[in-house]
């Protein structure tokens, strides 16, 4: 087959948006005697006028002849091998030409068999995904026709799209993320097919999907995303509970997607970690049953209760498919226990405000402005608490202690040794009542 050819009149995408160390792993391979291109992602959001996260190469090289051209390289993946090349922090992905069979409906487990150029874009999910560009000659090269569906914003999956969702079901979970990301319409066929295939998603592998949700989560686009997952009934697969809390009270879970969509969009989105961005989807189940079992029991609650519903809570929602790191969980259930500290269920007049010693506090206190912005007439108790932990810093760092900033990351902080019993160091203590 012999692929469309678009050139810099064509297509227009500014050569110095490239990233200048992919570009020069593209020469290196070149010089080294193999054929390497940009793809996939990269091209799509050059072509779409979004700035690329990432800039992907393929090339005719093996692994193992990409590892000795770049002593900076490591290998990596078993279902999928292929090599990282490290410049500092930043990392460019380098993988070899791959083939795969279109019309085995299979789900594929492997996916290490080499190919030619035209062979690993027949390949590749959706079409705006198969274009490879040259940065040498500025060209895109374009053997799916990726690019005119690039240009009417249309997602259509490369050959036949039960199979494709078939051999990969993740992909479906990918087509929802394209379209909410981008704003682009699904080919009839594709979504047909999705609404066919939506139960095989539970054959995929959960740390994928887990995977995908995450970055969705981080995408600026979450709220559109999990609509999707909503509509289309894959989100009533994967997270069934989450589902049912979302039809019969939508809003309080998309307004705080939608919040966080906002903060991503103003680049304020340093502090806003994986297990803040998670709590979003649990925390509005979590606090209807609390409020709930406080209203039966008639009688406080204490954080230890609370922590408990919180990870019943996380553990309705996520299981049985998806698997929550430990780390994940306890900071998870620290930040959700801590919001009823910020707003108790019973009012008890003024109080002074102690900060605990739990190092995801000033997570939580971050949750807690996420719920204030959205509700005002909490902003005063958030300023209250916000004075509370800077005075703490302030007095840990008169005395030589560590001070612990709103947005710090609680990564590093060491465990208390066994046998300390002093109230710094428990983060629900049992007397405490909400």
């Amino acid at each position: 087959m012999q692929p469309k050819i678009y050139l810099l009149d064509d297509h227009s995408i500014d050569p110095e948006k490239i990233d200048r160390h992919a570009y020069y792993v593209i020469q290196k391979l070149r010089e080294a005697g193999f054929d390497a291109y940009l793809v996939g992602g990269s091209v799509r959001d050059l072509l779409l006028q979004q700035r690329p996260k990432d800039f992907d190469i393929s090339t005719s090289a093996k692994p193992e002849e990409i590892k000795a051209i770049f002593r900076n390289s490591i290998l990596i993946g078993k279902r999928f091998r292929l090599a990282h090349v490290r410049f500092g922090r930043k990392i460019i992905e380098v993988a070899t030409f791959r083939s795969g069979d279109v019309e085995n409906s299979t789900l594929i487990v492997r996916d290490n068999d080499w190919g030619t150029a035209e062979e690993d874009a027949l390949r590749r999910d959706f079409t705006i995904n198969g274009l490879f560009y040259d940065p040498e000659s500025q060209t895109i090269i374009d053997y799916v026709g990726g690019y005119p569906d690039a240009k009417k914003k249309i997602l259509r999956t490369i050959g036949q799209a039960d199979i494709r969702f078939r051999q990969d079901p993740v992909r479906m979970i990918r087509l929802l993320k394209f379209r909410a990301r981008f704003d682009l319409s699904i080919d009839t066929k594709a979504e047909e097919a999705l609404l066919r295939c939506k139960e095989d998603i539970v054959k995929s592998s959960q740390a994928r999907i887990l995977e995908e949700l995450l970055r969705m989560l981080e995408s600026g686009s979450s709220e559109s995303f999990f609509r999707h997952l909503s509509d289309y009934g894959l989100l009533h697969l994967l997270m069934p509970y989450l589902a049912e809390y979302i039809t019969t009270k939508p809003e309080e879970v998309y307004s705080l997607l939608r919040q966080i969509d906002s903060e991503m969009a103003m680049a304020v989105k340093d502090d806003l970690e994986r297990p803040l961005l998670m709590s979003c989807l649990v925390y509005p189940l979590l606090s209807d049953r609390i409020h709930h079992r406080f209203r039966e029991d008639a009688k406080p609650l204490h954080l230890g209760i609370i922590a408990a519903e919180a990870t019943h809570s996380i553990d309705r929602i996520f299981r049985p498919f998806f698997h929550i790191s430990k780390r994940m969980r306890g900071a998870m259930i620290s930040l959700l226990s801590s919001q009823f500290r910020f707003t108790p269920l019973q009012e008890r007049g003024k109080r002074r405000l102690r900060v605990p010693g739990d190092p995801f506090f000033p997570l939580s206190l971050r949750f807690f402005k996420i719920r204030a912005t959205l509700n005002p007439s909490l902003l005063q108790t958030y300023l209250l608490w916000m004075e509370a932990l800077t005075k703490s810093d302030q007095s840990l760092s008169s005395t030589g202690g560590r001070p612990s900033a709103e947005h710090r990351s609680p990564r590093g902080r060491r465990r208390p040794s066994r046998g300390r019993s002093s109230s710094r160091h428990r983060s629900h203590p049992k007397a405490k009542e909400v």
